[in-house]
């Protein structure tokens, strides 16, 4: 959007510098920002949003955040997008745009200009809400959604282009290749399914009109503001999931800023457009999340009490504080084992895995299970990155047998 200047300056001054003036302000240091290569040498030229058409079902990566609520949190349905008011003309939105001139030295009335052009979305906010009361969740349902052969044929050949990035970014942070090349498979399908929401519609939406998660969604739309006049780029053009996630990976504004990398060393971040960046950022993501490199993600285990093993087992994201955390040696206490050897000092969580019909399956996850929740908050989407990254490995590994045989 172009703010309005005086007219002796709208004569001297092209239209696109203009917008730059209306846009552009100093930013403080941001803590946790991407080195000085990457968004600091950026190119400031606009960057046009990679569109590509998403079929009318939520994109992977926001299914599991859709679990069901405590019901003192689903008991209230959100109001309607459609009938709230405009966006600029509603008390909450100017008080956010009062915190980003403070904060930020954003211009109000620009930032109104802006605003009062975002279109609220009731489809956003119905792809956004709980389940119904009594729902079933299946994890064996769930798996086959995303360890199924699209995904496999597809991530091998995204794989194979991409060997020497996929490979540098597992040796510089730590995360084995099959997983940096899954969760980009579980996001989008590797670039097929990047969303063709309008983000900022999606964000205000969210923001404004979703009371469930109303705080972080302010935050986010906090942080795409910053991103999208850090990147010079219109916030009308950025395109992404219906929760208002980016690119190969589906990055929400916030990790982007904190957590995404110029892994190509174009001198820009591109999470739409560059492989490279997608695979990269990724890696660096779970490393900033407390990947441990050469640990493992989960080991299987018996569980010879269910009464015993109730006690343990995890039912929050990050765990209860108030659930033990065990050790080999103290399996035995809750009539647990494994058949796998786990290190002396490691400390694992007891999971379970709802699976419909059949009951529940469960887990003891590590440090590195706990490392992919925090890129979706959901057990059942964390070991789907985990099976597919298994599944990966063995449909790769004739191939790359044969490259070794004698």
């Amino acid at each position: 959007m172009t703010r309005r200047l005086p007219s002796f300056a709208r004569r001297f001054i092209p239209p696109f510098a203009a917008w730059i003036l209306a846009w552009s302000a100093p930013l403080a240091p941001v803590p946790g920002f991407a080195p000085a290569a990457t968004l600091a040498a950026a190119d400031r030229t606009p960057t046009r949003a990679t569109v590509r058409p998403a079929p009318h079902r939520p994109a992977p990566a926001q299914v599991a955040q859709a679990a069901p609520a405590p019901a003192a949190a689903s008991a209230a349905s959100p109001p309607s997008a459609a009938a709230a008011p405009g966006f600029a003309e509603r008390p909450e939105v100017r008080d956010f745009v009062r915190q980003m001139v403070d904060r930020h030295a954003f211009d109000e009335a620009a930032l109104l200009s802006l605003l009062s052009r975002a279109r609220g979305s009731d489809r956003v906010v119905r792809l956004m809400s709980p389940p119904p009361p009594g729902t079933r969740r299946s994890w064996p349902a769930y798996r086959d959604r995303f360890v199924e052969p699209v995904r496999i044929r597809e991530g091998l050949r995204f794989w194979r282009e991409h060997a020497d990035t996929v490979r540098r970014a597992a040796r510089e942070y730590g995360v084995p290749e099959e997983i940096l090349v899954s969760i980009i498979g579980v996001e989008t399908i590797y670039g097929r399914q990047t969303g063709d929401f309008r983000v900022l519609d999606s964000l205000a939406t969210l923001a404004f009109d979703y009371p469930r998660r109303a705080a972080y969604f302010r935050e986010e739309l906090e942080q795409f503001l910053l991103l999208s006049r850090e990147h010079a780029t219109d916030p009308l053009a950025w395109r992404g999931s219906f929760a208002g996630a980016i690119g190969l990976p589906q990055f929400m504004p916030g990790s982007i800023r904190r957590h995404a990398v110029d892994f190509d060393g174009d001198g820009r971040i591109d999470l739409r457009g560059s492989p490279a960046d997608a695979i990269g950022s990724v890696a660096r993501f779970l490393a900033d999340h407390g990947w441990q490199p050469g640990g493992a993600t989960h080991y299987p285990v018996r569980v010879d009490d269910e009464i015993r093993a109730r006690i343990v087992v995890e039912t929050g994201i990050p765990p209860q504080l108030t659930a033990p955390r065990l050790t080999a040696a103290g399996l035995p206490e809750y009539g647990l084992s494994s058949p796998r050897e786990i290190p002396e000092d490691e400390k694992v969580s007891l999971i379970d895995l709802p699976a419909g019909e059949s009951g529940l399956q469960y887990a003891l996850v590590s440090a590195n299970f706990f490392a992919i929740t925090h890129y979706n908050r959901s057990y059942f989407y964390a070991m789907a990155v985990i099976e597919l990254a298994q599944a990966l490995q063995d449909a790769a590994r004739p191939t790359t047998q044969a490259r070794t045989a004698p």
